[in-house]
Parts: C-alpha cells; structure tokens; sequence
C-alpha cells in the first residue's frame, strides 16, 4: 500500500501543470539548502565545542600567554582562541610602548615591573573579537529562518492557482463528478504539503542552532572575565 501512494504521488507531480512544478522546484531547492546548512553547522559546532574545551584546558593550565598562544594554530574552529590572540595583542601592543628605550634605564636600577595603560582597551578588543566570532558562527544560519517563514507561502501560492486551474477545468467540462475534480485538487495541496516539509525542520534547526550560538557567547563572555581578571591581577 504505501508504495502504491508513493507512485500515485510521483505520478500526480510528473503530471503537474508547469506553474506546480516550478513552486515544487523553488520549494525543493529550499529544502535542499536548509539541510545542507543544517548538517553542516551541526559538524562545526560540534568540532568548535570541542576544540573550545581543549582550548580551556590549555588556557587553564598553562602559566604564561605565550605558552596558550603557541597552541593557537591547532585550535582555530573555537571562538575562544578568537578572543584570547585579540586580547593577547592588545595586552603585548601596550606593554610594548612601556618597555624603556636602550640605555635610557640606569644599569643598576632593576626592571620596573610591567603595567597595562588601560584595561578598558583590552575589554573593547575582546568585545570586538567576540563581535566577529558570533558573526562566524551565526553565518548562513538566517536562510533557515527565511526557509521557515516564506516556504509555506509559496506553498500556499502554489495551492491557490492550481485550485484556480482546477475549478477552471470543472467549468470547462462542466461535471462535477468527484473523480473529475480530485486529481487537480490533489495536485494543488500538494504545494501546500511541500512547503509545510520544507518549513517545519527549518523552524526546528533554526532555533537549535540559535540557541547553540548563544550558549557559545555565554561561553566567550566567561572567558572574556576570566582574561581581563588573569590581566588585571598581573598588570596593574
């Protein structure tokens, strides 16, 4: 039986009027992307979730910047290490304008020891770079918002003219008998169904996946605090 209804379905669209092709074509195609951006943001999230608890681990045990800057490079799909090279340059950039020229120091007075200009500078920078990295993160993810709310409209365009060709053929013949009438009536709802199953998983992985990036900027927001307070309690 259901493979009956699987060929009385696929033999309803291979007889479609054009206009039901085209809206079932532009609704496929929808659907196509929305699962493509779906699974591929389920991959990288995945991958970023786990670079960022490494990243923590070796921020967290680690005694020096320089040594967390070192493992950087193998950790590029976590926003994290996004944060901490643009607080990290701003921390360097203003330690560098203090260090005193050669020969300007007495010999025998030891080394000042080093002291950030503005805190506030290194809070605007790892602002700025989490900024950019929900950005990354939030990327393509707004065409699964756009599938859900303008899918089941064209949809609905679609159900709405063949309903128009089919009372146009009703006229035409002039009968009424139900087995006249159902096919083009089928052949209409099917738009409708269509954009409903284009819709309904985008809306799902639409507020899934935004609800991941807002976990992920909790998480930026912590490891911004706990930057700006290893830097204030080294540096001023």
């Amino acid at each position: 039986m259901p493979s009956t209804s699987g060929a009385v379905l696929l033999e309803i669209i291979a007889n479609s009027s054009p206009i039901s092709k085209i809206v079932l074509g532009i609704l496929a195609i929808f659907s196509i992307v929305s699962w493509g951006i779906t699974l591929h943001k389920v991959l990288v999230f995945r991958r970023t979730r786990k670079q960022s608890e490494s990243f923590l681990e070796v921020f967290r045990r680690s005694s020096k910047f320089s040594e967390v800057q070192a493992v950087c490079a193998t950790l590029k799909e976590s926003p994290l290490v996004g944060l901490f090279q643009a607080g990290y340059a701003e921390l360097t950039a203003q330690l560098r304008l203090q260090t005193p020229a050669a020969g300007g120091a007495n010999p025998g007075t030891p080394a000042a020891r080093p002291t950030l200009k503005s805190l506030a500078g290194v809070d605007r920078a790892l602002l700025r770079a989490s900024g950019i990295e929900v950005n990354k993160l939030e990327k393509h993810i707004g065409f699964l918002a756009t599938t859900a709310s303008i899918t089941p409209f064209i949809g609905l365009f679609g159900t709405v003219v063949g309903i128009m060709m089919a009372f146009e053929g009703i006229a035409q013949s002039g009968s009424t008998n139900l087995g006249i009438v159902s096919r083009p009536i089928a052949e209409a709802l099917i738009a409708t169904a269509t954009g409903l199953v284009a819709a309904i998983p985008a809306v799902y992985a639409y507020n899934a996946l935004t609800n991941r990036v807002k976990i992920f900027a909790s998480e930026m927001d912590d490891f911004a605090m706990e930057f700006l307070n290893i830097a204030e309690r080294n540096f001023t």
